[in-house]
């Protein structure tokens, strides 16, 4: 969004250091589709025949992006755009002609991705463009899931916990919330399926749902072992065939003397080595984007959320790695 330079900018431009936000913004900016994603939500949005002219497209996608990646609700999202110039900057509003859309059309523009799933088809998008770019390789797939805490309390109007969550316990910790599933291309790292549970179902249950057609080889964790017996896999044509190269727990390596090799370890590192892709997607979504605890109530909305956190993850990683989006 390339607008004339205000004095402001003119005195920001003057700075001796840029700030990791303002770094951060200017890399996502560079790298996200932006034409491709406006088009997609043309559609369904409103073409302002009657009423009040509505915000332009590109703008409120800024504005709701801003708020994934620094885990903010609608008023904050709207008071943060006042308050720092990096954001205003990234959303190109100047407020010599005009303000920032206010929180109640933020939350519109969310609920309009949300019923009609279009977060979705920006992550099949950027999948399809980076398959067909030679970004995503075919043959691999790592699986792997991570529990996000929702709000535990009965204090609100209904008096009783989200019904759409539920509690497990990992380790010796209770948690609540919901469980995130994710098919990881084993060549670069990047997420190309992801499935959404209460956090009680099992690893092991969606895993046949994040593999692809064309894998042949499925790294996972020792949460996956025993994935060849259930019938999902074993009743399954290409399923079947796949080879699984799931980590073993460590008290069922056998012991052996100080002075040889320890070969059953030494190839369990092996597919740690590789399975440790999916972890770097997960550190994105959780500590960079602070995504830690759920937003809202039910499995529907949270879904929709973790799908553009993911396409921009997949799109940062790329960036990180020095490559651009559409680089062949």
């Amino acid at each position: 969004m390339k607008k004339q330079q205000t004095f402001t900018d003119i005195e920001y431009s003057c700075r001796k250091k840029k700030t990791r936000r303002e770094e951060f913004l200017e890399t996502m900016d560079e790298i996200i589709p932006w034409e491709e994603w406006v088009g997609i939500i043309a559609p369904y949005y409103p073409h302002g025949k009657r009423g009040r002219p509505p915000m332009g497209i590109e703008r409120m996608l800024r504005m709701y992006l801003l708020q994934i990646w620094f885990n903010l609700s609608d008023p904050a999202t709207e008071d943060a755009i006042y308050d720092s110039y990096a954001m205003r900057k990234f959303t190109g509003i100047d407020f010599m002609t005009e303000n920032v859309p206010d929180e109640t059309t933020l939350c519109k523009f969310r609920h309009l991705l949300e019923k009609d799933g279009l977060n979705k088809l920006f992550f099949d998008a950027i999948n399809r463009v980076m398959v067909a770019t030679g970004h995503m390789m075919k043959g691999g797939t790592i699986v792997d899931a991570t529990i996000i805490n929702a709000p535990s309390s009965t204090k609100n109007a209904e008096k009783a916990r989200d019904p759409e969550m539920h509690q497990t316990k990992k380790g010796n910790e209770w948690r609540f919330g919901m469980k995130c599933h994710a098919g990881v291309d084993a060549g670069n790292g990047l997420v190309h399926t992801i499935e959404v549970t209460a956090a009680n179902e099992h690893d092991v249950t969606a895993a046949a749902k994040l593999i692809r057609k064309d894998d042949e080889v499925v790294y996972g964790d020792s949460g996956y072992l025993g994935i060849q017996k259930r019938p999902e896999v074993r009743n399954d044509a290409h399923l079947s065939k796949i080879d699984y190269r799931i980590n073993r727990r460590p008290h069922s390596l056998p012991r052996v003397s100080d002075n040889s090799i320890d070969w059953e370890r030494l190839i369990e590192h092996r597919k740690s080595s590789v399975r440790c892709k999916v972890e770097h997607v997960f550190r994105i979504i959780k500590c960079q984007f602070g995504y830690t605890k759920t937003r809202y109530r039910g499995l529907m909305k949270n879904e929709n959320r973790l799908y553009a956190m993911f396409a921009c993850a997949n799109l940062y990683m790329l960036a990180m790695a020095g490559r651009s989006f559409s680089e062949t």
